[in-house]
């Protein structure tokens, strides 16, 4: 996995957590779901990535 794009996956993933924590936290349904689909978006181009390196090797 490219540095960059693994820097991006975690990021994502990591702003969404947070996203959705706070939209739970708050009572606002919208963010926490927008916080949800950041997060699913992270998980999805990290595990793009760890595919494409599994067929490197």
């Amino acid at each position: 996995m490219t540095a960059g794009e693994k820097a991006k996956a975690k990021s994502e993933q990591a702003e969404g957590k947070a996203k959705e924590a706070v939209g739970s936290a708050t009572g606002n349904d919208r963010m926490a779901a927008e916080g949800q689909a950041e997060k699913s978006t992270g998980d999805a181009r990290e595990a793009k990535e760890k595919a494409k390196d599994a067929f490197k090797h």
